[in-house]
This record gives C-alpha cells, sequence and structure tokens, in this order.
C-alpha cells in the first residue's frame, strides 16, 4: 500500500502539540521530521490506520509530566522511527497503546510499533514510572528498546535520579514482540499480564546501581524478575530470553531470578539463559530452576 505525502502532516520541532492534534483530527498522517520535539501534552492518534513516522530518529521529550504519546482504541496504526525521552518531572507513562480495557482490535489489521524506542535519563535527566504500556488485543511490536539509562551525560543517572519502574507492560491478549529490548528499570522489567503473548528475542539487563540489597528487593524475593508473566496467564511462549547482571555499584547483590513465570503448561520458554557480567548474582534462570 503507498500512502502519498499529500496525506501527511510534516511536523518540525516548532509545532506544537495542539497543532499536530488538529492535523490528527482532519484525518491527516503524522511525518515527525527530523529534531527534538517538546511535549507538553499527549499526542493524541485516534483514528484507525494512522501512520506516525519519524525520521531521523525524531525525539518527543516529556515536558511537566506528560505522556508523550497515545494511540486511542482503535486498530491498524503504524507508529515507527521515534524516540521518546522522559522529562524532569515524573510522567506515568511516555507511550499508551489502548485506553485500559480495550476491546477494539482485528488480527488482520493490528497496530504495530517499529523501531520505537525510551530512554530514562542519558541525555539530561528524566523520570517516568513506566515507558510502554499495550492494552490493545492484536498488537505487533517489532524492535523496541526501553533503556533506563545507565551512562550519558554526568549527572542523569544514578539510583534516585532516574527513576523508572517498569519498561513494559502488556495487558492485550495476543501480542507479538519480535525483538524486544528492556535495560536497567528498577522493578520488573517487563511485565507481561495479556494471554497468548508471544516474544522472539528478548534482551535484558537488570540495572547497574542499586546501592545494597535493602533497596532492591520485594515481599522476600531478592531483586526483581527481567521479565515477569502474571500468576493468572494460561498460555505465553518466550523463544530465546537473556537476562544479564552486572551490579557494578554494588557486587555482593543477588538476584532471586532472571525470569518468573506461571508454572503451567501453557507457558513454553525456550532458550532461556542468565549472564553474570562479573558484578552481582542472578541465582535461578526461571523461577527456581537453573
Amino acid at each position: 500500500e503507498s500512502i502519498p505525502l499529500t496525506d501527511f502532516f510534516l511536523a518540525r520541532p516548532s509545532d506544537s502539540v495542539k497543532t499536530i492534534n488538529m492535523e490528527l483530527a482532519r484525518g491527516k498522517h503524522l511525518l515527525l521530521t527530523p529534531g527534538v520535539y517538546d511535549v507538553d501534552r499527549s499526542i493524541s492518534v485516534k483514528r484507525s490506520d494512522t501512520v506516525v513516522l519519524g525520521l531521523g530518529v525524531a525525539t518527543l521529550t516529556a515536558v511537566d509530566g506528560a505522556v508523550p504519546m497515545r494511540v486511542a482504541d482503535v486498530t491498524g496504526v503504524d507508529v515507527a522511527g521515534l524516540m521518546i525521552d522522559a522529562g524532569t518531572v515524573n510522567s506515568p507513562l511516555l507511550m499508551q497503546v489502548g485506553t485500559p480495557h480495550a476491546k477494539k482490535s482485528d488480527p488482520s489489521d493490528p497496530t504495530t510499533l517499529h523501531d520505537v524506542f525510551f530512554r530514562i535519563g542519558g541525555p539530561h535527566v528524566g523520570r517516568a514510572t513506566v515507558s510502554l504500556e499495550v492494552n490493545s488485543d492484536n498488537v505487533l511490536l517489532d524492535h523496541i528498546w526501553a533503556w533506563r539509562a545507565d551512562h550519558g551525560v554526568p549527572g542523569s543517572f544514578g539510583w534516585e535520579v532516574n527513576t523508572a519502574d517498569t519498561g513494559v507492560i502488556v495487558n492485550g491478549d495476543n501480542v507479538t514482540a519480535t525483538g524486544l529490548f528492556v535495560e536497567h528499570y528498577q522493578k520488573y522489567n517487563t511485565i507481561w499480564n495479556g494471554e497468548n503473548g508471544t516474544t522472539i528475542l528478548f534482551q535484558n539487563e537488570l540495572p547497574y546501581d542499586p546501592p545494597n540489597q535493602a533497596a532492591y528487593q520485594h515481599d522476600g524475593v531478592l531483586g526483581w524478575a527481567a521479565y515477569k508473566v502474571a500468576d493468572s496467564v494460561r498460555r505465553h511462549e518466550l523463544w530465546g530470553g537473556g537476562s544479564y547482571v552486572f551490579f557494578n555499584v554494588n557486587p555482593t547483590i543477588h538476584a532471586t531470578r532472571g525470569f518468573e513465570v506461571p508454572e503451567t503448561p501453557g507457558i513454553e520458554m525456550h532458550h532461556l539463559l542468565t549472564v553474570n557480567l562479573s558484578a552481582g548474582t542472578i541465582d535461578h534462570v526461571v523461577n527456581g530452576l537453573g
């Protein structure tokens, strides 16, 4: 399918979110030309089959705790080629796909995210509780990188500086991720609550910087798993998953497990590994095994 350029609004970093949303409401697709966009309210994608394409890794930076992008409970939206940065004021989310309890979906016309990246810190201080929340069913996540910074501009990272609980939360059913990279978050890096999810290639590094074990544990469990499949889920598959540990701030810290899943026949975890990168310990690969 070919879409003429005249069907797009060609946005520039000087354009306000109000202007961008007006053009989207008129039925335009959105082309974000290269640059850094200060986003003080959500870019709202409300129309089915809308294309949002960033050129030159166009960057949306949250201002005053805004959620930079929300996709409504619609089908067939394509979002590609974006970097979304947290700002200095905590955002509850950086991107939301579908409203909570979303119901509108179409397996033949899925919403897709291609090459969409998230940063918490790095170029500047950033704070966001969750980077990506997927509520819609039948979503394709293709090459997602969610990163809480472990390096960057001095002063932009640290355990109490660039705070972020979780990188990716999937609440929708029948969601497929091909190339899911989620790194350094302070609690569960990925939480999968939806049924019949599939991930093909998951890469993770646990946070480098917990200051002590007391700061990195919960409910009697040391640390937090990189990949958590909710206890209520009955069908899920992961093919090729790795979680790595480098607790360089305090090498005595342990994480009980890299992967945490229900032990039921419909949960299949293929080709998992954990790696010690010379500082810290992951005690088990999945649950109490390994």
